[in-house]
């Protein structure tokens, strides 16, 4: 069964900006692609990126913009807590 949830415009707008900018770093361009991809609702956010995501938002050094896409990618779970 597909993923309903996916990214939203706004979102998906960061996540692109994110991939075209060359100062943007490594973990927010793997964040960003996750983000991107999970436009179709048949992508799901894997366990891999699951656990890094919850690794940023718990982490002090990340910036909002990081953290903003870890949540995004988060929300894109399809695990019912």
């Amino acid at each position: 069964m597909p993923n309903k949830k996916t990214s939203s415009q706004k979102a998906l707008s960061e996540a692109a900006k994110i991939l075209q900018d060359k100062n943007s770093s490594g973990i927010q361009k793997k964040l960003a692609g996750s983000v991107l991809s999970q436009a179709d609702p048949n992508k799901q956010t894997g366990a891999e990126m699951e656990t890094i995501a919850s690794e940023v938002l718990q982490s002090t050094k990340y910036s909002d913009d990081t953290k903003s896409l870890a949540g995004s990618v988060l929300s894109q779970s399809n695990k019912e807590n």
